[in-house]
């Protein structure tokens, strides 16, 4: 089973201010700030849904191929992605823009002021999935993850015109999304994924009952923080999987990227959606447990304790000659 991803590739540069912004706020001069902070920490990690989703399914070894644009500066960060299992040739490159960046400074406070450069992110728009279907020798199924917003029409309305299996998951978009513009990109999908939050919104924007969008899509795939994933299709009870025990709460940015990559990677494997979601909440388990979405360690023998004490062993069973 071959899965394309789409989304958002972009690089993070996090800094720290170790005094407080409201000590630098002068109350009747707002209207003229200017002002320079002098940081003691700067973290570049690499992340972008799109890149996240991928560079888990390549750990898990189901050579997924990403679908996104970024700039001439991409080289380490495609270098880095290829050694760990993904397809990165269907990556654009710009030849004006910079890959997307997020630039955050946090106070002591944990305040924060940040600024997203979207930069070659949206020539996505430009790419075609059909010659990237033709490179590989065709797609089952397109991730449409959070990217620039036409881009993310054009692949759907592709993928619905070219008759390819496709997930829509709007992520971070929805909130600049109308109505009529989640209902074109939602329309026929094989899934649907969201947090809980997001589900609602969805629901509201849309003007759609959580039975009326079912009707609508294959699966609807619903995260649900700490009490795990849940799984419906019309007319069937929902299937529900918890998460494994963690060790730390060290960082939840990446988590839902995680979990998509572990889901999606069970669907190449082709278990049942319910060991599949287990894959996912573990996967995601190792994530929260790190400092930055791609900088946990996939370790068979560790991951597959792990998976067997949260899930046990019949469905360690089912899952371990995949990884071996």
């Amino acid at each position: 089973m071959r899965i394309a991803v789409t989304g958002s590739i972009a690089t993070d540069h996090l800094m720290t201010f170790p005094g407080r912004f409201s000590d630098q706020l002068v109350a009747d001069q707002l209207h003229t700030v200017s002002l320079s902070f002098l940081v003691d920490r700067l973290d570049v990690r690499r992340g972008g849904v799109g890149a996240n989703i991928a560079f888990g399914m390549g750990q898990l070894g189901t050579a997924p191929i990403l679908v996104g644009a970024a700039g001439s500066d991409f080289d380490e960060y495609r270098a880095w992605l290829d050694r760990h299992g993904v397809d990165t040739t269907s990556v654009r490159i710009s030849e004006t823009q910079h890959t997307a960046r997020f630039v955050c400074t946090t106070d002591a406070d944990h305040n924060q002021i940040g600024s997203f450069y979207t930069g070659a992110m949206s020539e996505a728009r430009l790419i075609e999935l059909k010659t990237v279907a033709d490179r590989v020798g065709g797609l089952d199924l397109v991730l449409i993850g959070a990217d620039d917003p036409e881009a993310m029409m054009r692949h759907t309305e592709e993928c619905r015109s070219r008759s390819i299996p496709f997930a829509a998951d709007f992520s971070q978009q929805i909130a600049r999304m109308n109505g009529d513009e989640i209902r074109i990109l939602l329309d026929g999908a094989t899934y649907l994924f969201s947090n809980e939050y997001e589900k609602g919104l969805i629901e509201t924007k849309t003007g759609l009952t959580d039975a009326e969008i079912l009707a609508k899509v294959g699966h609807r795939v619903t995260t649900l923080g700490s009490r795990g994933v849940r799984i419906e299709r019309s007319g069937e009870d929902p299937v529900e999987v918890g998460v494994p025990e963690e060790t730390a709460k060290v960082d939840p940015t990446g988590v839902g990227d995680a979990f998509r990559a572990g889901f999606l990677s069970g669907l190449v494997w082709g278990v049942s959606h319910e060991r599949a979601a287990q894959v996912g909440c573990m996967l995601a388990t190792l994530v929260i447990e790190t400092l930055g979405t791609q900088e946990y360690q996939l370790r068979r023998a560790h991951f597959m304790d792990r998976f067997t004490k949260a899930y046990g062993d019949e469905a360690a069973l089912e899952v371990q000659k995949f990884l071996i």
